[in-house]
């Protein structure tokens, strides 16, 4: 094998194994375009199809581990990305592993904070099905956070 064929595979064996790690997990950056590419959607079909859109899992607001929720800010659920059956459930009094009032906790900096906020807590990663830290990313829509996270 000359150096440089040596070279070319070393380089399409680098590649290959590079790129499923780093396709596995969505950024930070990808969280927050994602949310605001909800909203833009939301405001400019209508909550109906918005909400159908976020929770449809083979849709737009599906990419990786990273999928888009709603809620109110009585800490219904309206729209879920990853699991539907968290749709029109108050979800107020859910906790992470460590206890911690997440919705809750997301529902008040909505409040506080409409335009924009990360939050940090564990959840359940759709890729891998274990329970990993999550850092949340949300902005206030009329009476709505919408909400995009992402896996550290």
């Amino acid at each position: 094998m000359t150096p440089s064929v040596r070279f070319a595979a070393l380089a399409v064996f680098a590649l290959a194994t590079a790129l499923p790690a780093a396709a596995s997990n969505a950024s930070k950056d990808d969280a927050v375009k994602m949310v605001k590419k909800g909203i833009a959607f939301i405001k400019a079909q209508g909550v109906d199809k918005g909400y159908a859109e976020i929770s449809n899992k083979g849709g737009q607001f599906i990419d990786r581990d990273l999928y888009l929720v709603v809620y109110g800010l009585d800490g219904k659920c309206l729209a879920h990305g990853a699991n539907p059956r968290q749709i029109g459930r108050d979800l107020i009094d859910l906790t992470d592993v460590d206890g911690k009032y997440f919705v809750k906790e997301r529902v008040e900096l909505t409040k506080a904070k409409p335009a924009g906020f990360w939050q940090d807590y564990k959840f359940t990663n759709p890729v891998s099905k274990k329970v990993e830290p999550k850092v949340m990313y949300c902005e206030r829509l009329n009476e709505t956070a919408v909400c995009g996270g992402v896996y550290n």
